[in-house]
């Protein structure tokens, strides 16, 4: 097998551009078009809350997109593919919400359909750029590198989200398609532009292919099969309970902290937003710690990005048990504190998790590293799309079965904090199994050696 190109941090920084397009297009969708549809239809909050909703159900297809890419040994075609369908949902989806305001139930359909787009357009171009890095990046620069690609992102969903907001105003339903529709070219245009020539040709050689079989009949193999080899593997499947726990508790707190805030410290909204705003700045703090621990000329000096991992999920578990005390006892509580506490955390055990899922995706047989990530990508929106639900949920019944507004939101949050509690425990056991699997290669040979002898 021919060597590969190892990527750099310029080619880090084109993944990087593909991310932000992803983000530019999924922050229009999930805030702009969810205000329109609130504000100026009039329309149910719950009915946008069920589109993204779906676009997160639909990603559980995420296994099936990351072997189509392992059977076709190449991911910038999926990369791309994604993008283009992504893109083509967003504008869709802004034309349907046009339409719901004369013809709803054709507007509702098609906004069914373009949400469906979207989460497959994210579900193709996201599982392969993570297959991609955890191939083409080297292990030392896994953590700085997923850093700096969720940064952009985030850059990207910041400034479309301003861009938007000004070209869009005064609010008309034409100058809303005009301007999703530019930047569904500008977001294919960049994408293309990103990839063009960074993967390179296909480097596996006709002997990677089994003999007596077609490349055409190894891409047709049974995606179930593959799937069921790749649950089989004891650390494939701890680290994917991991990714479901982690993200469930990450997410169930994101919709009910700014009322818990306003409602138990009497915050005004411009406050609650601003809590918000010092949240996700605690979050990037989590995450640049973490790109400083595995970056080289500091690694082993502040820990490993694997303990990150654990000790991001113990803090995340110790800040949501001081918000279950922060539910009882009021104002006194140092909330602001404890929100930057939360944040740090969660930055610092997300992007280890990143780092690790790149790593563990290259382990256990090769020709499964697409299956593996979609697997983990699928328990991420699953996760995602249930945390929201059940956070919200939870409030609900703890309201009607708890006279006391704060010492229902200290149910909630101490439950989220058993879910970080017990996220923690999976990853230590996803660390134990790193050791086993590490040490594998050479037990196998060794016996291999035996056999031969």
């Amino acid at each position: 097998m021919s060597s590969v190109r190892v990527f750099g941090w310029l080619d880090v920084m084109r993944l990087g551009l593909v991310q932000a397009c992803m983000g530019a297009v999924v922050v229009v969708t999930t805030s702009t078009l969810n205000r329109i549809m609130v504000v100026e239809l009039a329309l149910p909050a719950l009915l946008p809350g069920l589109l993204v909703a779906l676009h997160y159900l639909v990603q559980m297809v995420r296994p099936r997109m990351g072997f189509g890419a392992d059977q076709g040994r190449r991911c910038s075609p999926w990369m791309l593919g994604g993008v283009i369908v992504l893109a083509a949902g967003g504008l869709l989806a802004s034309v349907a919400t046009v339409l719901m305001q004369t013809a709803f139930g054709w507007g509702l359909g098609l906004c069914i359909l373009a949400f469906t787009m979207i989460g497959l357009g994210v579900s193709a171009c996201g599982t392969s750029l993570l297959v991609l890095m955890a191939k083409r990046v080297p292990d030392s620069r896994r953590a700085p590198a997923a850093t700096l690609v969720w940064m952009m992102m985030i850059l990207g969903f910041a400034m479309t989200a301003v861009t938007v907001g000004k070209l869009i105003d005064p609010y008309t339903p034409a100058q809303l398609i005009r301007v999703t529709a530019g930047l569904a070219v500008l977001v294919i245009g960049v994408a293309a532009l990103s990839l063009w020539g960074l993967e390179g040709q296909d480097t596996r050689s006709v002997k990677d292919v089994p003999a007596g079989e077609s490349p055409q009949i190894r891409s047709a193999s049974k995606f179930k099969e593959t799937l069921i080899q790749v649950w089989r593997e004891r650390q494939a499947r701890t680290f994917t309970i991991f990714v479901f726990l982690s993200m469930l508790a990450y997410s169930a707190q994101d919709l009910i902290l700014e009322p818990f805030a306003g409602d138990v410290f009497g915050m005004s909204p411009g406050q609650t937003t601003q809590l918000a705003g010092l949240q996700h700045g605690a979050v990037l703090a989590g995450m640049l710690w973490v790109a400083l621990v595995g970056w080289e000329r500091v690694k082993g000096r502040l820990g490993s990005v694997q303990s990150w991992m654990v000790w991001g999920c113990l803090v995340s578990a110790l800040a949501m048990v001081g918000l279950s005390m922060a539910g009882v006892q009021g104002q006194n509580w140092p909330l602001k504190a404890n929100i930057v506490l939360l944040g740090v955390a969660n930055g610092a055990f997300s992007i280890a998790a990143i780092a690790t899922m790149m790593r563990l995706s290259t382990q256990g047989e090769q020709g499964h590293e697409g299956t593996r990530m979609g697997l983990w990508g699928a328990a991420q929106a699953i996760a995602f799309g249930l945390g929201g639900i059940l956070g919200t949920a939870a409030s609900d019944i703890a309201h009607w079965l708890v006279a006391s507004s704060g010492l229902a939101y200290s149910t909630v949050f101490g439950f989220e904090a058993v879910m970080f509690a017990l996220s923690a425990w999976c990853a230590i056991l996803v660390n134990r199994n790193g050791v086993v699997a590490e040490q594998a290669p050479v037990y196998f040979s060794t016996e291999l050696q035996r056999a031969q002898s």
